[in-house]
């Protein structure tokens, strides 16, 4: 298997774990602020990481710099403002909305790659992200029609902030060791939304926030999002954003909702009809036509190769 099939198989495995855990991060919102939520989540990443690195891999705090530290920032802002305008979005608008504003970065994606970063993109792959798209309509609006309300702006700033995540992700991954950048963006990440929270959010006392952080169905999500779902996926997603295109992560990331479905089918009891069916469908036949694609190659550069050697 070339490095750009188990790239794309491993940005699957990502978007089956955020797909897989949404339930238990949405319970856990509902007793922890979602930004203070988030501060924990992704400084705790960081930590895990550093303590990775510390452990295993202390060579690579060399290569930090000034400019991997810029990039690391500009890629945590973007994260942060992705979440964060999320957040406020789901206050003004509907949750079935919000997630199908949010899978617009498919489409948005390919056109920030060809537009910003210059990428040459076949047909094959707008017709995937078309795919996924429809697919994220069907699979979200299966009960009812669109209505947009006054937070889907702020959704659509959701999406083009992950989008550019996703595209300067691909621009950056290159360059640098994975561990440390990955560190580094889940670091400014959580401190944005740490700082966030406490001008936003009605916390309590360090007390109250203690108690509520050990609540267990607040410990165990924080848990699970922290390792799996945080320092382990976008350290794996770094890794894969060297070897395979931005156009074609939106295209996989769309599963994620589709993983989302199934886990609310098989552990909540929710039902899916036809419609929505059709568009997990859909979804799949968007990714299975990505990957089918001869003329999609990696961005693998020869630098990347040798970054990605020292971080092994």
């Amino acid at each position: 298997m070339n490095r750009s099939r188990l790239a794309d198989l491993s940005l699957l495995a990502v978007a089956l774990m955020w797909g897989c855990t949404f339930l238990i991060v949405q319970h856990a919102v509902h007793a922890l602020p979602p930004l203070m939520f988030n501060a924990v989540r992704f400084i705790g990443a960081s930590v895990l990481l550093a303590m990775i690195i510390t452990l295993f891999y202390r060579k690579q705090w060399l290569n930090i710099s000034w400019r991997m530290a810029g990039h690391g920032l500009l890629l945590g802002l973007l994260l942060f403002a992705g979440y964060g305008l999320q957040t406020m979005g789901l206050l003004y608008t509907t949750t079935s909305n919000a997630g199908f504003i949010t899978g617009l970065s498919v489409i948005l994606v390919p056109f920030l790659s060809m537009f910003l970063f210059r990428s040459k993109l076949s047909k094959s792959i707008w017709i995937s992200a078309a795919l996924a798209a429809a697919g994220l309509y069907l699979l979200t609006f299966s009960s009812g029609g669109m209505s947009l309300g006054k937070g889907d702006a702020l959704i659509l700033l959701c999406a083009i902030a992950f989008a550019l995540h996703i595209g300067f992700t691909g621009v950056f991954a290159p360059r640098y060791p994975a561990l440390p950048l990955a560190a580094l963006q889940l670091g400014a990440t959580g401190l944005f939304s740490l700082a966030a929270s406490l001008a936003f959010e009605a916390t309590g006392s360090a007390g109250e926030l203690t108690h509520t952080i050990l609540l267990p169905k607040v410990f165990y999500a924080l848990l699970i999002s922290i390792g799996p779902t945080s320092a382990f996926a976008f350290w794996i997603q770094t890794v894969a954003q060297q070897h395979t295109t931005p156009a074609r992560v939106a295209v996989i990331f769309a599963m994620e909702p589709v993983f989302a479905a199934a886990t609310g089918v098989i552990f909540a009891g929710e039902q899916l009809g036809w419609i929505a069916l059709l568009g997990c469908a859909s979804i799949l036949a968007g990714i299975l036509l990505s990957e089918l694609n001869p003329g999609e190659t990696s961005r693998q550069s020869p630098r990347s190769t040798k970054l990605q050697e020292t971080s092994s």
